[in-house]
This record gives C-alpha cells, structure tokens and sequence, in this order.
C-alpha cells in the first residue's frame, strides 16, 4: 500500500513578497522544513506549485527530494492544487500539507494515514466544529473524482470536495494533543507577524536540543 505526501506550495505573497514556500526559517526554504518532516512517512513525495516560474525554482531547489508540478487547471486555490496532486501520484493513500507549516508532526501525519485506511478522509476537526483539510489523509481516487465533482460545479474550496466524500472520519484534535501538545503542527504563516512567532518557536526548541 503506497502513500503520498502532497504539498501546496501555492505562489506569489504579497504580504511577504515572494514564494512564501521559499521564504528561509533557520536559513532553509520553509518548504524544506516541510518537506523534511514528513517524507519518511511516504512513497512518493509531490508539490504543487502554481506557475512555471514557481515549478523552475522548486525544481532545482528540491532537486530529487520531490517532484514538482505546476497546477494543471486555470483559478490559483487549493481545490485545484489539491486536484493537480491527486491526479500525480500512484499512491493510494495521501497526506495533504500546505507549503507554511514548518513544524508538521510526523506522527500526526503518521497516525492520519494510519487512520485512513478503508476511508475516503481522515481529517482533524477543533473542538469548535473547524476542520483541517489541509492537513489531512485521503484515498487517492476517491479524493481526485471528489475534487473534480466539485469543480465542475464552479466550485475552488476544499469543504465543497469535502462535501462529495463519503466514509469521512474526524479526529479531534483533543485526541492529536497526546502527540503534539501545542498542536504547532497546525500553526501556518500568514503574516509577517506569524512569521515573527515561528521564528521565535524555532529559536526555542534549537537552544533547548543544544
């Protein structure tokens, strides 16, 4: 049974200027940060970049840690990166990341593909009712003719690919707490302020390994 790790790398920010899957924590790309974490938990590792220009620079970046596709339809979200990345890979299992989550647990990951097996999702749900598609494990298939249901409905967000899945199971994140007790693996850059905080999180846990 093959499994997947899926990244967005989506494209240009504007709050930050470039690639934001380029911008460098501790002197590396946050994209390696990403990609580092969670590739031995896959077969096949994939990131979905937006533009060619995107996919040229990624290329050489990653080299042979990854392969790296440009987003196959028209309309930048993360339905369509999502669909692009489904439709790439062999495995019949995949773990859905953004680009911005540099401190992804492994064993979140680990335990959502676990979970996923004889579903169509496995996907962390608060307390509150949200969800985290976006970190989150999918059949393949079945997340591929999902997402395409829901773009030929006109439709670019992943709660309406959500709404075409049957057999979902939620975890709470209550539950994932016993792995990652601050549940940073869900903490993503938007702002340059964010950025401010993971670089403050990231300075921390290499003083306390030192």
């Amino acid at each position: 049974m093959k499994q997947a790790v899926i990244i967005l790398a989506g494209g240009f920010s504007k709050r930050f200027g470039q690639d934001k899957c380029l911008i460098e924590l501790g002197g590396k790309p946050l994209i390696l940060h990403v990609l580092g974490r969670v590739s031995s938990l896959v077969d096949e590792r994939v990131v979905v970049a937006s533009s060619n220009t995107s996919t040229e620079k990624l290329s050489k970046l990653l080299k042979t840690k990854a392969k790296v596709i440009v987003d196959k339809y028209e309309g930048q979200s993360p339905l369509i990166g999502a669909l692009t990345g489904f439709e790439s890979v062999d495995a019949e299992y995949s773990f859905l990341l953004p680009c911005d989550t540099p401190f992804v647990s492994a064993e979140i990951g680990a335990l959502l593909l676990d979970l996923c097996i004889n579903r169509s999702a496995v996907i962390p749900r608060w307390p509150n009712g949200y969800i985290e598609p976006l970190q989150a494990a999918y059949h393949t298939k079945s997340a591929k003719e999902a997402a395409e249901t829901a773009l030929n409905e006109g439709k670019r967000d992943l709660s309406s690919m959500i709404n075409h899945l049957c057999g979902i199971r939620y975890v709470s994140t209550l539950v994932l707490q016993q792995l990652d007790q601050k549940l940073l693996t869900f903490f993503n850059i938007n702002t340059s302020e964010d950025m401010k905080r993971v670089e403050y999180i990231f300075k921390k846990k290499k003083n306390e390994l030192s």
